[in-house]
């Protein structure tokens, strides 16, 4: 028999106090002081630890201890200065029980608040005892990771559903939509700047159950989550899709969530090869008939229906945003023109949508021409082609009815630091357009960030909340984000951020010279200049000098009849050394009447006009049909 002897010295005293008195180290945003979650700090001999919610991490490594230890320091759009090498991090004295602060500078507009979703979402803080915001910081629903955020309020709750999600028990989960409820804000819900209490529809064993498990094989995924009906009668509705390997679709309907079983019920199929569908998230929205719709995001609102029960429900019902002739489906797609040859858009039943897959497909096969193209986003910095894959659109809130304004959140497909990592912001007059000109505001670094959605229920004149999805997948980076991968991470803009203030279309009436920004309905072509209507980097406000009758007069200064006047628009000055891309100059045009109207050299206005010698200011251009 061998006998081993256990003694208990100094040293193992040591360990164990190391144990329970970690390091703590919390990364902060050094413009908000708030702790960023999401920021790797390696040593020197590759050990990663990944800031929690909180922006903190426990570091606890036996032989590491009691000395100065380098971390390379590194997160998505954020960046830690470097030192005279080069080496982006800093060396900490590394004491159980001590703590370090570091302070980051970020680069993103967006600011990253917290993950939502997953296990270990403050795992660090709960190891170090600080109190956390939410009540399950480390696991809830037995859930590891979870794909896809729907979301609705619901009787005066918030409904979640998303779709494939991990379990800790084995690498197969629930692929059946499950879903959980929290609280709005207003009824003792958190704040969601602080996180969501999220209360899942759990199984016997605790694990996040199915809400919608459709009859047939593979998984069912849900899409278009919409509420529609009065308070006290409201109802849930969603279209489903029955998935077969490899992804492939084999049957699409509509369900209805039945609040007796917390469960969605089957109501019907439509036909798979409908093009136009309720699929993204949902914009309900009031056009200028007073008539309510809702639209459906993919980024782009294409296709919408009646904003009632019985239409979401009849797929005949539905109307597409296109320039194709009625009927046009698939593999069968013809442009529908005017006698001028001009595509005819607009909203038509039993029609295919015209996405930015389809209008590029056109476009390759010599049957759209460029200026025809009605989506058209650009980069606003580089004036580069934005290709729109998924997202969300939000009506902005706004005090006067006439000055309507639509948000987009979209992800790009094939960007430059990942190929669906790159988050846009772009704004427009109307849901559908003109989209043209828009901001970078997250990047993810050979990471994809899917499937953004717009939190109206969040969002407000201040902060504009959205999530997506992070994960690996599509990405090409074989390293996957320890406790982060394929969850649901939220971010929010700061609205009146300058850096969002985007130029907006004006159109102009040359009979009397009137310029009509945020016009509730643009028509192609009607575009004469695109601006921004509050204050922006390195432009200055344009007034105007007089009342529009007899003419309208505009200056790019403060005059002194105009002291207590709002500008019109703000521009570039009119002589750059280095104008930025998609800008040209603004010119005064005058007929022998003495009307004046504005528009760029390369877009006059019509006969009888004589421009002014020296332009006015400088001014963005439109794109495609705009």
């Amino acid at each position: 028999m061998t006998l081993v002897s256990l003694t208990v010295g100094p040293n193992a005293i040591r360990a164990a106090s190391h144990k329970d008195r970690p390091f703590e180290i919390q990364v902060v945003d050094d413009s908000t002081g708030r702790g960023v979650p999401l920021v790797e700090l390696r040593t020197v001999n590759d050990i990663r630890l990944v800031t929690d919610s909180a922006g903190r991490v426990a570091f606890d490594e036996p032989g590491l201890m009691d000395q100065s230890v380098f971390f390379h320091i590194s997160s998505h759009g954020y960046e830690f200065p470097a030192d005279g090498f080069g080496y982006h991090g800093k060396a900490l004295q590394v004491e159980p029980g001590g703590r370090a602060e570091l302070r980051i500078f970020r680069r993103n507009i967006a600011e990253r608040l917290y993950r939502i979703t997953g296990q270990g979402i403050y795992r660090d803080s709960t190891l170090l005892n600080h109190p956390v915001p939410i009540r399950e910081p480390n696991l809830n629903g037995l859930v590891l990771g979870q794909d896809s955020v729907l979301s609705a309020q619901y009787n005066e709750r918030i409904y979640w559903f998303w779709g494939d999600t991990n379990r800790p028990s084995y690498p197969l989960g629930n692929f059946h939509t499950p879903g959980a409820v929290s609280e709005l804000p207003i009824f003792d819900g958190l704040s969601p700047a602080l996180g969501v209490n999220l209360n899942y529809f759990v199984d016997p064993a605790g694990f996040a159950r199915p809400t919608c498990q459709m009859p047939g094989d593979g998984p069912t995924w849900l899409s278009g989550l919409v509420v529609l009906g009065p308070k006290g009668s409201e109802r849930m509705l969603a279209s489903y899709a029955k998935i077969k390997p490899p992804l492939e679709t084999y049957e699409r309907g509509f369900v209805e969530w039945d609040d007796s079983t917390e469960s969605f019920l089957k109501k019907g199929t439509f036909a798979m090869d409908t093009p136009w569908k309720p699929d993204g998230h949902p914009l309900y929205f009031t056009d200028h008939h007073s008539d309510t719709w809702i639209q459906f995001s993919q980024p782009f609102p294409l296709v919408r229906v009646p904003a009632e029960a019985s239409a979401y429900l009849n797929i005949d019902r539905y109307e597409s945003f296109t320039c194709l002739k009625p009927g046009s489906r698939p593999g069968k797609m013809e442009i529908e023109r005017d006698r001028d040859g001009r595509p005819v858009y607009g909203w038509k039943p039993n029609t295919a949508p015209i996405g930015p897959a389809t209008q590029a497909e056109l476009r390759k096969a010599g049957r759209l021409a460029e200026d025809e193209q009605w989506i058209c986003l650009r980069d606003i910095e580089t004036g580069k082609p934005v290709s729109g894959h998924g997202g969300s659109v939000w009506q902005l809130p706004s005090l006067n009815p006439n000055e309507q304004r639509f948000a987009m959140i979209a992800v790009e497909a094939g960007g430059t630091s990942s190929y669906l990592g790159e988050v846009w912001y772009a704004e427009a007059s109307t849901p559908v357009g003109p989209w043209i000109y828009a901001r970078k505001v997250v990047t993810h670094d050979r990471y994809s960030f899917y499937n953004p959605k717009i939190h109206e229920e969040f969002s407000d004149d201040q902060f504009l909340y959205f999530e997506g999805t992070y994960t690996a997948t599509f990405s090409g980076n074989p390293i996957s984000t320890q406790r982060y991968e394929y969850n649901q991470v939220m971010y929010r803009l700061k609205r009146d951020d300058p850096r969002l203030f985007l130029p907006v279309a004006f159109s102009v009436d040359d009979t009397t010279g009137k310029l009509n920004p945020l016009a509730k309905e643009l028509r192609p072509g009607s575009v004469r200049f695109l601006a921004p209507t509050k204050p922006a980097p390195d432009c200055l406000p344009v007034y105007r000098l007089s009342e529009p009758d007899p003419g309208l007069s505009l200056a790019p200064v403060k005059a002194a009849t105009v002291e207590k006047a709002d500008p019109v628009f703000y521009a570039l000055p009119a002589r750059m050394a280095e104008p930025p891309p998609c800008t040209e100059p603004l010119f005064e045009y005058t007929t022998p009447a003495g009307i004046k109207t504005y528009a760029l050299e390369s877009k006059p206005p019509g006969p009888g006009f004589t421009r002014s010698a020296e332009p006015l200011c400088r001014v963005w251009v439109g794109a495609g049909i705009w």
